[in-house]
């Protein structure tokens, strides 16, 4: 069965740091994009930052470059989001998901494999 789960969320002041894990069981990660989304109650999910399979290719979206870094390790199966100048408007609940072949890796529609998600929040 294939799944992912996040970790590494939390309560972090502004301007602070945080790295979300996504570990994979059930199938090898580097076979497929790997995304991360994230979602406000009420509003719509959103693309935060997408890699291709072979990670030749890494999109962010414009709220967050130059402040969100994606990495993967294939020997751990695992994919992170390094979070970096965290800003109130970043506190949301942060999923990772895998996909065969999204054209547009920010685009949450075209995954197929989610994990529950994990709480940022951003306060002080």
């Amino acid at each position: 069965q294939m799944q992912l789960e996040e970790s590494g969320g939390g309560l972090v002041q502004p301007g602070g740091s945080l790295r979300l894990s996504c570990a994979a069981s059930g199938f090898t990660l580097d076979d497929y994009a790997i995304g991360w989304f994230r979602q406000v109650p009420g509003e719509e999910r959103e693309g935060v930052s997408g890699a291709s399979s072979s990670g030749g290719v890494i999109d962010y979206a414009d709220s967050v470059k130059g402040r969100f870094f994606f990495s993967r390790d294939n020997t751990k199966n695992m994919v992170y989001l390094q979070m970096d100048s965290l800003k109130p408007e970043d506190t949301a609940v942060y999923y990772c998901a895998a996909g065969v072949f999204p054209k547009r890796l920010l685009n949450s529609y075209e995954y197929d494999y989610w994990g529950q998600g994990t709480q940022v929040t951003v306060s002080s």
